[in-house]
């Protein structure tokens, strides 16, 4: 399980939710092209392992913040898609890639 900042502050509330490495990058994505399967996401970023990826998508799901619906039966093959809880992510995401212009 993560770690977790513990304190009551809504910041460290939200990292605690996506402030892992790579949790941001997976939400861009699934802003910008919307449902993807788990090697879309292998392949749009690159240098993150698998079972890291993984694991990103395992607790993004546990927070609510994403969802999988199955895709294929044989064998099991789902793909990730935003909750309601994810796509409220998308002002603050546009936020930092607008400071990222600015400032990076």
């Amino acid at each position: 399980m993560a770690v977790t900042y513990g304190q009551r502050c809504p910041v460290a509330r939200a990292l605690d939710v996506v402030g892992e490495r790579w949790s941001l990058l997976i939400l861009r994505d699934l802003l910008r092209h919307g449902p993807l399967r788990f090697q879309e996401f292998e392949r749009r970023l690159p240098g993150v392992a698998p079972n890291t990826l993984s694991a990103r998508l395992k607790t993004l799901e546990a927070q609510g913040v994403i969802a999988t619906r199955l895709y294929a039966a044989h064998p099991p093959r789902y793909e990730y898609f935003l909750t309601g809880k994810g796509q409220a992510l998308g002002p603050v995401l546009k936020a930092l890639y607008a400071w990222g212009e600015q400032h990076g």
